[in-house]
């Protein structure tokens, strides 16, 4: 018997669509020094870059409805076409920041909108095109798109800030997005409501189903522990006088791309709630042994526990929240899944944020290694 394909020119469509759209997201970790040369405090970046969080997050059940409503495909095609128009109306920004604060802060929160509703929709549509027995299998190796496009992302736009300045900053993020729009237009619908199709629960009545509750709740936990990593390594570092942050970055990619390959069938054949509680536990401690960290040596440990573990946990959550759903409800689970990691890393950022600031960065990272324990005997409600 044939063994089922993952593997398929659709498959590395989409893997080079989503490089592309996360690229153009990332790119925007620079934007912070736009707000700075604007004359933006640090309460200015806060709340800007928040605002952006916030659009993805607030509108992902309505965001997941629009996917089963009119389409995976239509759905990132909108998404990308956003990612791509927004950027340019970046360009229309002059002068100090006061000057079009309010202005600012509505198109942070629409360019976080369709980030949310391309993550939504391209998740769903990848889940679609997976055989069910390699479904974490294919949703690993279709996330190490998105690693990628973490990596690169900010490493052209820097290039590009230096030598074009802000224009060609804002460029950059519109035409890699762009990019993403053209690359999957060739691709047909993989699912589409028809009118004797049921429209099935709403995005609220599958989250109150105890075993989705249990898994965004996962989720949440481990947004809010990569919060951590999103956010605070850097101040980190600078306080125990480690100069090559980058590096944390390099490896922990390294870890959480090298797990997906070699231990590429893992999780399908012991079972997503095998792999989890040890992946969680691997991560906690990654994140809390930070708090150790007093040499390059130890951060570049803890840097590869962190990606090993996220390498197994962001595919097995995902695979356990949409294994056996029916393709009338995969978009609102999928935002379920989707929504609960980007509302951990936006409550994330806020709470551990005063924790560091109140106790100190030790306890910080002993915070966010504690949130993925947490995540442990969450799952163990759950039945094998």
């Amino acid at each position: 018997m044939t063994e089922p394909r993952i593997y398929t020119p659709s498959f590395f469509a989409l893997f080079l669509a989503n490089v592309c759209t996360v690229s153009s997201f990332s790119a925007f970790f620079l934007f912070p020094l736009f707000i700075t040369d604007r004359g933006g405090t640090e309460s200015d970046i806060g709340l800007i870059m928040g605002t952006f969080a916030f659009g993805s997050v607030f509108c992902r059940p309505w965001i997941s409805d629009w996917v089963d409503r009119l389409g995976r495909k239509r759905c990132y095609t909108f998404g990308t076409l956003g990612m791509a128009i927004f950027p340019l109306i970046y360009l229309l920004f002059d002068g100090p920041l006061s000057g079009f604060y309010l202005p600012l802060l509505l198109v942070r929160l629409l360019h976080g909108l369709v980030l949310g509703l391309c993550f939504t929709a391209i998740f769903t549509y990848i889940a679609d095109l997976l055989p069910p027995k390699r479904l974490s299998e294919g949703i690993g190796s279709f996330g190490i798109s998105g690693l990628l496009g973490m990596s690169i992302g900010p490493m052209l736009a820097e290039w590009v800030l230096h030598r074009y300045s802000y224009d060609g900053f804002f460029l950059f993020a519109a035409g890699i997005a762009a990019l993403g729009l053209i690359l999957h237009q060739p691709l047909p619908e993989s699912w589409q409501r028809c009118a004797t199709h049921d429209e099935g629960p709403s995005f609220f009545r599958l989250l109150c189903r105890p075993k989705l509750a249990i898994i965004g709740g996962a989720c949440f936990l481990f947004g809010f522990g990569l919060a951590s990593y999103a956010n605070f390594v850097a101040p980190l570092a600078t306080e125990r006088g480690l100069t090559v942050v980058s590096l944390y970055y390099l490896v922990y990619t390294g870890g959480a791309v090298g797990i997906r390959i070699i231990g590429a069938r893992l999780t399908d054949s012991l079972g997503e709630l095998r792999v989890l509680p040890v992946a969680l536990l691997i991560g906690g401690t990654g994140l809390a042994c930070m708090a150790l960290v007093t040499n390059q040596a130890i951060l570049l440990s803890c840097a590869i526990a962190s990606g090993i573990a996220h390498g197994l946990i962001f595919p097995a959550l995902n695979s356990l929240a949409v294994r056996g759903k029916s393709a009338e409800v995969r978009g609102k689970v999928t935002g379920i899944f989707t929504g609960g990691i980007d509302t951990g890393l936006f409550l994330g950022a806020f709470i551990l944020g005063l924790i560091g600031e109140l106790a100190g960065l030790n306890w910080l990272f002993i915070g966010a290694g504690v949130a993925f324990g947490l995540g442990i005997p969450l799952l163990f409600r759950l039945k094998v």
